[in-house]
């Protein structure tokens, strides 16, 4: 009996302490690793990251000592960025990949989270921040391409207007330094860079006033993923397809449609389901110890593709396959 007694006094306690070290941690995953938990915060709803989300969902399923959680910022606003952070971070969040929406502004935000989580950047970056490593596209880079698609689209020069969300985001930035450069020496003059604080109404009205205030222009550039489709039905309204080019950013079904019916020149597409993917995959090394992965420049570059009539059809059945579709 006295032995029984043992055996189930010891049984017990290894049970209470098996309770207890559960208790301790967030969660177990295979192996009994403690439970990561990390989060991807977009800076608006647009459909380009749907795609995003199905690169993080994937990562997820590959990692099963990984919780992630992706959050959408409905009003693009940074003071709606701040109210997610601060709920991810009461949460608990080991680590934490934004698109900040006004990254000098938004400095304070970064450093004051980075005391509390790991923290990335992911397709608009915030340099002067204290975040570990910003995953994304060269905007800059992007730019240039776009710029090198205006040449083409309107060999002969012209008046050109580009549209955005919003200025204050390092990514727009870029993309306007971008195509400046690759516009210098052309016949190509920039008129404006109209914003519509990530307003798919505003953005439509901004291609259209443009059309009518500005008649001889020859082309309108979309910067954001939304601007694509809202400069393209503004330019049919007005009776204007083939008249004036359209260049823009970004894969949103209207984009792709509207060059396989030959209405937009061309499209510069990021990777935002690599944005998606590489950001779990890669906070997740970074939180348990292993840094390696980062360059001296504190980014890692995911190229970005041009797509235009001669290949519009099998990116659309690739990115489709990407959206679950």
């Amino acid at each position: 009996m006295k032995g029984h007694a043992a055996k189930l006094i010891a049984s017990v306690a290894g049970l209470a302490l098996l309770t207890a070290g559960c208790e301790a941690r967030s969660g177990n995953a295979t192996g009994g690793t403690r439970t990561l938990k990390l989060a991807f915060v977009t800076n608006n709803s647009a459909d380009f990251w749907t795609i995003a989300r199905r690169g993080v969902e994937k990562a997820d399923e590959e990692l099963p000592d990984v919780q992630a959680e992706f959050r959408i910022t409905a009003d693009g606003t940074a003071a709606e960025q701040q109210r997610v952070v601060d709920d991810l971070l009461t949460k608990g969040v080991d680590a934490i990949a934004i698109s900040p929406v006004d990254p000098q502004n938004q400095t304070a935000l970064i450093d004051a989270a980075a005391k509390r989580a790991l923290v990335f950047t992911q397709d608009s970056d915030a340099p002067e921040s204290a975040r570990t490593c910003y995953i994304g596209t060269d905007n800059l880079a992007a730019g240039r391409q776009a710029g090198q698609l205006i040449r083409e689209a309107i060999p002969a020069g012209g008046r050109i207007m580009l549209f955005v969300g919003k200025l204050d985001a390092r990514n727009a930035q870029d993309r306007v330094q971008g195509i400046k450069e690759a516009l210098t020496g052309s016949n190509i003059t920039i008129i404006d860079v109209r914003t519509d604080d990530v307003d798919d109404v505003r953005a439509k009205a901004n291609a259209a006033d443009t059309l009518v205030r500005y008649p001889d222009v020859k082309a309108l550039v979309g910067l954001w993923s939304y601007n694509g489709p809202a400069i393209l039905n503004a330019v049919r309204e007005a009776d204007k397809v083939g008249k004036v080019q359209i260049v823009t950013f970004d894969e949103a079904d209207e984009t792709l449609a509207g060059i396989k019916a030959g209405a937009i020149h061309a499209t510069v597409v990021q990777q935002p389901y690599e944005f998606g993917y590489q950001a779990i995959k890669r906070m997740a090394q970074a939180v348990r110890g292993d840094r390696s992965f980062i360059p001296e420049t504190k980014q890692i570059i995911v190229p970005t593709l041009v797509v235009s009539r001669a290949n519009v059809d099998e990116f659309t059945q690739r990115i489709n396959t990407l959206r679950g579709r």
